[in-house]
């Protein structure tokens, strides 16, 4: 008696073809395997740097509260096993290299910009102004800056990296002490803002926070020109349903 193939029968194990991965599961697979190490700040030192500050920030996407930038300084030659882009951390694995980070570091410097800000200038613009607040909060003053993707506007010596984090020790460590010091503030916002969840997803586009916009709507730290946001406050979201359709008239027509 033949085998009728249906849902009962086992089919074999198939490897997911590349076209099947997910664009996030690709680059996540790509980034990890990045060494994070000192070349950059090797190469930053045979151009006769002798200060060379890691900078970047944390809080881009996120609808709620501060952009947080971080600038790091540290001892040349420095390892930190484990020490890569903070998104790829478990939170304790964060928690423990940004004490390692602190302990060892010559400076560190911590800038944020509020939503208010983002709102009027924009996020781009507003993660720019806060990486520069924390390099001249630097002491000493750094003489080269590694940033990730960016270049600021500075009169410092500045190499911008693609991934950057991933790849350079000293914005990494800038990463991981920015996002630490973001969650914690996110921790306690929460107490003050009830209801949205922000200490589990620190502010993030997350189905619990889409939600608790919906039922509470936003508050004065919510980011107001993101869309998500921006969404719950519509003027014609609470028109019956038959006017829904209608476009105010321009009286200057």
């Amino acid at each position: 008696m033949g085998t009728v193939q249906g849902e009962l029968t086992p089919k074999p194990n198939r490897r997911k073809s590349s076209d099947e991965v997910t664009a996030a599961t690709r680059k996540l697979r790509m980034l990890r395997s990045l060494a994070c190490g000192n070349k950059y700040e090797k190469l930053a030192r045979a151009l006769g740097a002798t200060v060379i500050a890691g900078v970047d920030e944390v809080g881009r996407g996120s609808l709620f509260g501060p952009v947080v930038a971080a600038a790091v300084i540290l001892p040349a030659e420095t390892r930190i096993r484990g020490l890569r882009d903070s998104k790829q951390l478990l939170p304790e694995d964060r928690e423990r290299l940004e004490a390692i980070v602190r302990q060892r570091a010559i400076a560190i410097a911590v800038e944020e910009v509020d939503a208010e800000t983002i709102d009027r200038v924009n996020i781009y613009q507003a993660s720019r102004m806060a990486m520069s607040a924390a390099v001249m909060r630097l002491t000493p003053r750094p003489d080269h800056l590694l940033i990730d993707a960016l270049r600021l506007d500075l009169p410092h010596a500045q190499t911008s990296i693609i991934y950057g984090d991933s790849l350079s020790i000293s914005i990494a460590a800038a990463s991981v002490v920015a996002k630490v010091y973001r969650d914690r503030r996110m921790c306690e916002l929460d107490r003050e803002y009830p209801g949205y969840g922000l200490a589990s997803h620190k502010g993030y586009a997350t189905p619990e926070h889409r939600e608790a916009l919906r039922n509470l709507g936003p508050t004065v730290l919510h980011r107001k020109s993101f869309m998500p946001v921006a969404q719950t406050e519509l003027p014609w979201e609470d028109l019956p349903a038959e006017e829904d359709a209608v476009c105010p008239l321009d009286s200057s027509v």
